[in-house]
């Protein structure tokens, strides 16, 4: 079956690079960004496809919010 997307959305979605979300014990960080942690004992880290921790927020949802305005396409990793 060939699926059709409307309006050209499935060249959009080929085009947003996946990001992964995955919750970072704060106590696995470095000191200094422990020290700026403001009492939380998680965080949530956005990683490129290869590995590299491109940001670090205080919550999940924002996580995928911050992704999306960034023309990225969040995925969940456990």
């Amino acid at each position: 079956m060939d699926t059709e997307y409307p309006f050209g959305a499935e060249a959009e979605i080929a085009q947003k690079a996946i990001v992964y979300v995955r919750a970072v014990d704060v106590e696995d960080l470095p000191e200094e960004v422990q020290e700026q942690a403001m009492g939380r004992k998680q965080l949530y880290a956005v990683h490129s496809e290869d590995g590299e921790r491109l940001a670090l927020v205080g919550d999940r949802h924002l996580a995928f919010v911050l992704a999306r305005q960034n023309d990225l396409t969040p995925v969940a990793v456990h």
